[in-house]
């Protein structure tokens, strides 16, 4: 790697590549792996890191929405992708791009049906999500008598699987109702097979579900933030690398006396003589407000700078006082010794908000170590 000059978010594909392995140790060999690549890849770069997974051998993708599996397409990204959460507006992408919908109600249900149907479609592709006890979106298991009479009805759609989502995997505290999803979701989908003359795939777990349930993977699993570099827990962050690092540069240093304030509404009053370096990232590029004012911190030169004053939108400030450093130097704002984990956790967020806030405006680089 070069050395950094601007704000810039470094993608690890070798990282990648251990955090698939590691996930693929976990579960049997017949077992599908679902990579979840919503939100531009979880902060990175979704093109790359798709393109990366389909080499390692990932079998299908999951997105949010339409829009994000279209931009896959158009690269050439060619397996299965499931949008967990489509809209009718956009069942014409969903069909004309090849994406297979998650329907999750039975109005949604009749609704990409009859679209199906104008279609001209036979045996379309599509998920049923059963809510068994996330309470977001999902069937509930008394809607299943007319979830069957409308599949039997048509033949312009087939189900591709049947799934559900764990509300609190990775909380042992909440071990007893992970239990009771699973059982719930055991008994829907034997109900459903029983009716059904060919057998969907069937999936519930996700990152933590791998790792803390691994007798439940049925046959395949849905893995997220783990591929990126997080398990959800201490013991198994051990076995992850954080896929990226986000960089950036000291733009200019400030000596500031005793009595003079920092930044907006002057949030920070110095009390003694300090040296402060100002860097070129702020909470338009995903570095929130909360972090300011001794809060947040980054690293230079192996030490920490805390955040002074508040955070501006394209600005942050930090105090060097007791660091040696240069205008110019590189500034770790978080990626493997302070990780994106450490940094939520100062202001009791979690590693998923940090990493998908990260703006599209700052410089993405690929590499492989």
């Amino acid at each position: 790697m070069q050395k950094t000059t601007e704000t810039t978010l470094e993608i690890n594909l070798s990282a990648l590549e251990h955090n698939y392995n590691y996930i693929r140790s976990k579960v049997k060999p017949s077992t599908k792996i679902l990579a979840v690549v919503k939100a531009f890849g979880y902060g990175s770069d979704a093109v790359e890191v798709a393109k990366e997974l389909v080499d390692l051998g990932a079998e299908y993708f999951a997105v949010a929405y339409s829009g994000e599996g279209e931009q896959l397409r158009d690269k050439g990204i060619e397996i299965p992708i499931l949008v967990l959460h489509p809209l009718p507006t956009n069942f014409k992408v969903i069909i004309h791009r090849c994406l297979e919908p998650s329907i999750y109600s039975i109005k949604m249900l009749r609704e990409f049906v009859a679209f199906a149907e104008t279609e001209q479609q036979q045996n379309y592709p599509i998920h049923l999500k059963f809510n068994t006890g996330l309470n977001r979106l999902g069937f509930i298991a008394s809607e299943i008598p007319e979830i069957l009479e409308i599949l039997q009805n048509s033949e312009s759609i087939k189900v591709r699987s049947i799934f559900s989502h764990l509300a609190a995997s990775e909380d042992q505290a909440e071990r007893e109702f992970t239990l009771k999803q699973l059982k719930s979701f055991s008994e829907i989908s034997e109900e459903l097979l029983k009716s059904l003359n060919y057998k969907p795939l069937l999936h519930t777990l996700n990152t933590s579900g791998i790792l803390n349930f691994p007798e439940s993977q049925y046959d395949m699993v849905r893995c997220g933030i783990g591929l990126y570099g997080y398990g959800n827990s201490v013991s198994e962050n051990k076995h992850l690398q954080p896929v990226v690092t986000l960089k950036t540069v000291i733009s200019q240093i400030h000596y500031l006396a005793p009595g003079d304030t920092l930044g907006y509404n002057r949030a920070f009053t110095v009390k003694e003589p300090t040296k402060t370096a100002t860097l070129p990232i702020g909470h338009a590029d995903g570095i929130s407000r909360a972090y300011g004012n001794g809060v947040g911190w980054v690293t230079i030169n192996g030490q920490k700078a805390p955040i002074q004053g508040n955070v501006c939108m394209d600005m942050i400030m930090v105090a060097i006082t007791n660091i040696d450093c240069n205008e110019g130097d590189e500034v770790v704002v978080f990626g493997n010794t302070t990780t994106a984990e450490n940094l939520s956790n100062a202001i009791n967020s979690i590693p998923y908000e940090l990493l998908t806030a990260i703006s599209q405006r700052i410089k993405r680089v690929v590499y492989r170590k």
